[in-house]
């Protein structure tokens, strides 16, 4: 390989953990804590139609029906479905987002400018994200293709074509190294922003529906609709450890979501048949079954400061669990499917968003919902939340971007 991969291979080596000095004092200054959301049944919602609107007197009118909407600024520029969005690592008023409109767009948060049109891609943007160092904002789309462009100028820096229909993509944690899973069982892996070539990954036999770089950079770990997890290494594309539905212990259904702790020792996977599992990823042991939901396990993620992790369901419900004794802690409830949830960094803050087009930030020790927000017309596909936790900004099937702040 290139001198410019010899040096990422020594990023990718390097590692950084963060010292417990830096993490998140228990208890949450400042926040209002608010009371639990109630719960509503469809008989609820079929007496109440209205649910989620506002009724407003106008001059005119004495009953204008108005969407409620929290949102304190706002992105309108697609036009089409929004599928992905991002925040810029360092400047939180810096947002990527991409959507059905093939194109992705940055943008500013606090004033809802445009700043550039990201153009190139001949299919519906999938996924965005900007690199680890934030010099480089990168979009993947259903064309097979991924393009990186420079942020500080809008100036394309890299064009490549590898697999069909790219589902996810991730920067490597340390260095300009970026990899992405398709719907042809593969993954990519390119250094950026040559757009060299560097490994590609086969083992799956379906798409592969999520994967990402380990926290400390030294393992992929990816799932797959054939029902397998891999754990690969990144430098010779190797699968260390495979499981798959073949063991029954294992997922029986396509594996639909994962997440990683920080300390990068332990894999949770959601399944199409509504359970999770705990992986160790030193070896590749399953470490439990977590089973709470009805339905499709969606989304999952773990906390950085306490031993808990969340699953969100297309029944409506995000699971928390204790990582320690693989028991549920509590169940937290949405009017529909939950799509995404996302704990906020270095704190016991969950944020979830769901097809009742709603957002929720919620105290994971305690199952309190803190914040709700609404403001969009369709289903909420995606977030980002800010490392302080105090600004959400949102994609939905509307075509809008919302930003919504604590």
């Amino acid at each position: 390989m290139s001198s410019q991969h010899s040096h990422d291979e020594q990023d990718i080596v390097e590692e950084e953990y963060l010292q417990q000095d830096d993490v998140y004092e228990e208890e949450v200054a400042d926040l209002d804590q608010g009371e639990p959301m109630e719960e509503s049944d469809d008989d609820d919602m079929e007496e109440n139609p209205l649910e989620g609107y506002d009724i407003r007197q106008s001059e005119t009118d004495e009953n204008v029906l108005e969407l409620a909407d929290d949102s304190v600024q706002g992105f309108f520029d697609h036009h089409e479905p929004v599928y992905a969005i991002a925040m810029h690592p360092k400047d939180n008023n810096l947002i990527v987002s991409g959507g059905g409109d093939d194109k992705s767009y940055l943008w500013r948060a606090d004033n809802g400018d445009k700043l550039f049109e990201l153009t190139g891609h001949t299919d519906s943007v999938t996924a965005v994200a900007f690199s680890v160092g934030g010099d480089y904002v990168a979009s993947a789309g259903m064309d097979g293709r991924v393009r990186v462009w420079k942020v500080e100028d809008g100036e394309l820096a890299a064009s490549v074509e590898g697999p069909d229909e790219i589902v996810w993509m991730n920067w490597h944690p340390k260095g300009n190294v970026l990899i992405a899973g398709a719907s042809d069982s593969t993954i990519w892996m390119w250094a950026m922003p040559t757009g060299k070539f560097m490994n590609i990954f086969n083992g799956h036999a379906g798409p592969v529906t999520a994967g990402r770089f380990t926290p400390d950079g030294k393992k992929i770990v990816s799932v797959s609709e054939d029902t397998s997890m891999i754990i690969w290494d990144p430098k010779t594309a190797v699968a260390e450890y495979r499981l798959s539905g073949d063991d029954a212990r294992f997922h029986p259904e396509p594996i639909t979501s994962m997440a990683i702790n920080k300390d990068s020792t332990l894999i949770i996977s959601g399944s199409m048949d509504g359970k999770a599992r705990l992986v160790n990823i030193t070896n590749g042991t399953i470490v439990a079954s977590l089973e709470n939901h009805t339905d499709s396990v969606e989304t999952a993620d773990f906390c950085d400061v306490l031993t808990l992790a969340a699953t969100g369901s297309v029944d409506g419900t995000i699971s928390i669990w204790d990582v320690q004794t693989q028991r549920l802690r509590s169940t937290l409830n949405h009017e529909d499917a939950i799509i995404k949830v996302k704990f906020v960094a270095n704190s016991p803050l969950l944020v979830s968003c769901s097809a009742d087009r709603n957002v929720k930030m919620w105290d994971a020790r305690t199952g309190v919902c803190v914040k709700s927000w609404q403001g969009h017309r369709d289903a909420v596909l995606d977030f980002a939340v800010s490392n302080d936790g105090q600004t959400v900004v949102t994609a939905s099937d509307d075509g809008a971007c919302l930003v919504y702040k604590l």
